[in-house]
């Protein structure tokens, strides 16, 4: 009896997909806390697929912390040109995936980035809940409007 009602609570929890573009919001000057921030997106469901996406100028130190904390390093790599660019196309091909799970009822992004913009458009076409996380300066106003919910870090 007592693991049928614990199975209740578990599957009536919405299903959270994260997605963090590590080299626009883990800076030195953001001090972003991954635990916290993980507190913080707990509120919407269950976390189920939890990544930081890096470019290849990543530490093992930070890699090592991003563990730690319970999420998934994801290295983005590729062309000599823009690395960055690279890190969202990873990023935003895994949240698209995200948007094609039925186990996924939430999308969020920890970005300030406008180039994600179609990914939050397409979840809600798709009946997901989005939420943007971000900060200032150059946090997109149009990611922000086209979201279900923002949480502006300070």
């Amino acid at each position: 009896m007592v693991l049928e009602k614990f199975k209740d609570k578990v599957s009536s929890e919405p299903g959270v997909a994260v997605f963090i573009d590590g080299p626009n919001v883990i800076r030195k000057e953001f001090d972003l806390d991954l635990d916290a921030l993980r507190e913080e997106i707990e509120m919407f469901g269950n976390i189920k697929v939890g990544k930081v996406f890096l470019n290849q100028y990543a530490s093992e130190k930070l890699i090592e912390a991003i563990v730690s904390q319970g999420f998934e390093a994801s290295l983005g790599l590729g062309g000599e040109k823009d690395r960055e660019s690279d890190v969202d196309v990873y990023m935003a091909t895994n949240a698209m995936e995200a948007v094609h799970n039925e186990a996924i009822d939430v999308v969020v992004l920890v970005t300030r980035d406008a180039d994600f913009l179609p990914v939050i458009q397409k979840a809600k076409e798709h009946g997901k809940e989005t939420v943007v996380i971000g900060m200032d300066p150059g946090f997109s106003t149009a990611l922000q409007n086209a979201a279900d919910k923002v949480i502006e870090i300070d």
